[in-house]
């Protein structure tokens, strides 16, 4: 009897085992952080519970330009993970990547899972597929960029919390009341992203090109343009409130959010994803409001462009792995699931369902700072100069375009000098990225 017992046991064991080493496993490189990373974590422990084929793995690798980085090298070394975060930035690098990705449209095909391109909002899908229509990435946490304030410092100031400012006059005559304030005398205003907020999404919100080809989307021949009047204008601006910290520049990256979610700085252009966080840490009443714009700017404010990420899916790996990514993105695709996503992280719903949902459901009244950045998206058709930018080598331009703003906002240069090297290192970058896709 206990002989037959113990038999019983070390089959049951034998079997768990071999269930155990059936499930596949999927790698997921990411680069989110605080309240967002638990986000993903949370997302992966809900698919392998609700499945038992595969597991998902989420990692974090950094930063966006990190990961990117990281995916490359480990593609190069055959040991890429199956799904990698990509920066919006980094768009052209994975569509001339080849057989390094595998497009979504295909996997989902070739997977047999249920796809509607048409189901996703126009400008997420439009932003991650090719000319014909076909998604190349699958649209996660896709953004904009608002204008997130303060309103016990507007109080304070003697400003209206309900009636922001609206256009960059504005902007700064409310940064320096502000910045009047002895608990805000580092920082009256500030940006994260500043080559994302004062160059890329500057642009199409005001309508004016910042590289022919239609922003790059044309062709990978474009030459960049950002040394125009109103280039110039803005960044003028922002040095010389640089030098009495009404304005005051907060790194190349969004490490600086953190200085307005702990109220030093009062004001401050980030992402809509930028929303957890906020939430999660902000000690005082806050609120959000559409980009600035300089009111002379014929068509200004136009309409945003897409900021935030999608996840691509790397290549040279088997059917059965893929099959376990196209049934990952089936999931996360879900209407309740994304509805529930767009609410608690503040990056945008990708389905049409999700965001008639949650609007139906009245959300936006008692929360509108999380339609903000939708709105956006929509203010107007897109034109030729605000449908998106797709420019090779972007990573490293915005590096090189982000040095050039610093020496301009230390003095060491004037803001047309500035922007002239800009456009000339940029170029430069921009043909170096041609003649390797012409490869």
């Amino acid at each position: 009897m206990i002989v037959r017992k113990l038999l019983f046991a070390a089959s049951l064991l034998a079997g768990s085992s071999s269930f155990a080493l059936a499930q596949t496993e999927i790698r997921w490189w990411h680069a989110m952080t605080g309240a967002n990373n638990e986000v993903v974590n949370r997302l992966a422990d809900e698919f392998n519970a609700a499945q038992k084929d595969y597991k998902v793995v989420p990692s974090f690798k950094g930063s966006y330009a990190d990961t990117l980085t990281a995916g490359i090298a480990a593609y190069r070394a055959g040991d890429a993970p199956h799904i990698l975060q990509v920066f919006e930035v980094g768009t052209a690098t994975m569509m001339a990547a080849g057989k390094a990705i595998k497009p979504v449209a295909e996997l989902m095909k070739e997977a047999g899972q249920a796809f509607d391109p048409k189901a996703y909002l126009p400008a997420v899908a439009g932003y991650y597929s090719t000319a014909k229509g076909d998604l190349l990435s699958f649209p996660f946490n896709s953004s904009s960029m608002v204008m997130w304030y303060n309103k016990d410092a507007f109080k304070k100031a003697g400003l209206d919390p309900e009636n922001p400012p609206k256009t960059w006059p504005e902007v700064f005559e409310a940064a320096k009341k502000l910045h009047a304030l002895p608990e805000h005398k580092t920082c009256g205003f500030t940006t994260a992203w500043p080559t994302w907020a004062n160059i890329e999404q500057f642009a199409v919100w005001h309508n004016t090109p910042l590289a022919t080809k239609g922003n790059g989307i044309d062709g990978f021949d474009a030459k960049l343009t950002i040394n125009s009047p109103l280039f110039v204008k803005h960044l003028e601006n922002l040095a010389e409130l640089q030098k009495t910290k009404v304005f005051d520049y907060s790194g190349r990256t969004n490490s600086g959010e953190g200085r307005f979610s702990s109220g030093e700085c009062p004001i401050e252009l980030t992402s809509s994803g930028f929303y957890g966080n906020v939430k999660a840490n902000a000690k005082f009443a806050w609120a959000n409001a559409p980009m600035p714009y300089y009111p002379d700017a014929p068509g200004a404010p136009q309409n945003s462009t897409l900021g935030g990420a999608s996840l691509w899916v790397m290549g040279d790996k088997g059917a059965a792995d893929y099959k376990g990514v196209a049934k990952f993105f089936a999931f996360l695709s879900d209407t309740d699931r994304q509805a529930r996503l767009h609410t608690d992280s503040g990056y945008l719903p990708i389905t049409l369902a999700a965001y008639e949902k949650v609007k139906a459901s009245g959300f936006y009244k008692e929360n509108p700072y999380l339609e903000t950045a939708i709105k956006e998206l929509n203010n107007k058709p897109p034109t030729e100069n605000s449908r998106g930018l797709r420019l090779g080598n972007l990573p490293q331009i915005r590096d090189l375009w982000a040095e050039e703003m610093e020496q301009a906002l230390n003095g060491s240069k004037t803001a047309k000098a500035a922007l002239d090297s800009a456009v000339e290192r940029g170029d430069a970058a921009l043909r170096q990225f041609e003649r390797t896709v012409a490869r």
